[in-house]
């Protein structure tokens, strides 16, 4: 039963920015673990000098967990957040 659970986490990853931006700060999470969240939804924001990005929740279900917490840097490609489709 935990096996399918874990299919059932989906991973909210910062994006390509740009060809010279490789990393980004989050800026500041508007949801916090254990809220509702909806596919397409604002989950974050990140910042780069060159500009500001609102990240959208790539599934519905809740937020179980932030691994790049606000203020800190997360490089593209990395896991911010995982969502429990459960």
């Amino acid at each position: 039963c935990k096996r399918k659970d874990a299919e059932m986490e989906i991973p909210v990853v910062m994006p390509q920015l740009g060809n010279e931006i490789t990393e980004a700060q989050i800026d500041y999470w508007s949801k916090s673990p254990g809220d509702k969240v909806e596919k397409g939804e604002m989950l974050l924001t990140i910042t780069t000098p060159k500009l500001t990005m609102e990240i959208e929740a790539p599934a519905s279900g809740t937020l179980k967990e932030i691994r790049v917490p606000a203020d800190e840097i997360a490089s593209v490609g990395d896991v911010l957040a995982v969502i429990d489709e459960a």
